[in-house]
């Protein structure tokens, strides 16, 4: 018998609601941790950052009972050192670029997944829409100095962390579910670590940071890390693809919310059309075959 209309609805729009919630607590994160760029840099803030998220990670999920096979694991680590590599870089990125800017230029990542995945006509109708959302969003016109290239270099690598991030975390949640989020937070805080220890040496051990730490950790990876793995396995990637696109719309009413950032008519043009993509995503998601795992 096929099950009635509001089931179908319910299991669409839960993993979507999942990610919201993540969006807006990366957004919460992200304002607390630039408070600590002072003291320790990027790289020590993402070094204690991902060493407090694995913590409460490993406390609440106890990724321990993961039943890892050779491949799996290997997945893992490529899941764990892509989210690294993603925090890492685009902590480097709002150095010097801002960070809007830097959020549409890490969008490229889920953009590329979005488009290599698609197959149908419509799916490129919501792509082509968050694209130009996106490009709105880079206030080309209002920089006259230019965007530094490096920094800029930085948010797209970023990016293409964040591809992987989605391909091989789809793959890897796959087995394990909510656990593999916690294994690979684990495997990211020891990627990045050494580079953290290395530029900030004893600053990470500054007591008045521990709390604000704890705070970034929660907010920025334990509680949205662990809303996305579970999204990811429940939806296709293209769909997490293009309903990620909804995070720059977030910033900027976080923008103008908490820090009085008021947008042009372009900017408010660009943030309609990016939801207009995460809605038509949303409408035909449930037309679309389960997210796709690897077979092997």
């Amino acid at each position: 018998m096929t099950p009635p209309p509001h089931r179908s609805l319910a299991s669409t729009l839960y993993p979507v609601a999942l990610l919201l919630i993540a969006m807006a607590s990366i957004q919460s994160g992200a304002s607390l941790a630039k408070s600590m760029f002072p003291i320790v840099g990027a790289q020590g803030t993402t070094t204690l950052r991902l060493i407090f998220a694995s913590l409460i990670m490993l406390l609440l999920l106890r990724p321990w009972r993961a039943k890892l096979t050779a491949q799996s694991l290997r997945t893992v680590i490529v899941y764990g050192m892509a989210l690294g590599g993603m925090n890492f870089l685009f902590y480097m990125s709002v150095r010097t670029v801002p960070l809007g800017i830097a959020v549409a230029l890490e969008f490229t990542g889920p953009l590329a997944v979005a488009i290599y995945a698609s197959r149908r006509a419509i799916d490129f109708l919501w792509i082509a829409l968050a694209v130009a959302g996106l490009l709105l969003l880079i206030p080309i016109g209002a920089t006259n100095a230019g965007i530094d290239l490096l920094g800029a270099g930085y948010a797209l690598g970023a990016g293409f962390c964040w591809a992987l991030y989605i391909l091989f975390g789809q793959k890897a949640g796959a087995d394990n579910g909510v656990q593999t989020a916690a294994l690979g937070v684990m495997i990211a805080a020891l990627f990045v670590a050494p580079i953290g220890i290395v530029h900030a040496g004893a600053a990470l051990l500054t007591p008045s940071l521990i709390p604000i730490a704890i705070g970034v950790a929660i907010l920025s990876t334990a509680l949205p890390y662990t809303l996305e793995m579970i999204s990811l396995t429940r939806m296709p990637a293209r769909t997490f693809g293009t309903l990620m696109s909804v995070e720059p719309a977030v910033a900027a009413l976080s923008g103008l919310v908490f820090l009085q950032e008021y947008l042009s008519l372009a900017q408010w043009i660009a943030i309609t059309c990016i939801i207009l993509a995460s809605v038509g995503a949303t409408l035909t998601m449930a037309n679309t075959a389960k997210p796709a795992v690897a077979a092997d």
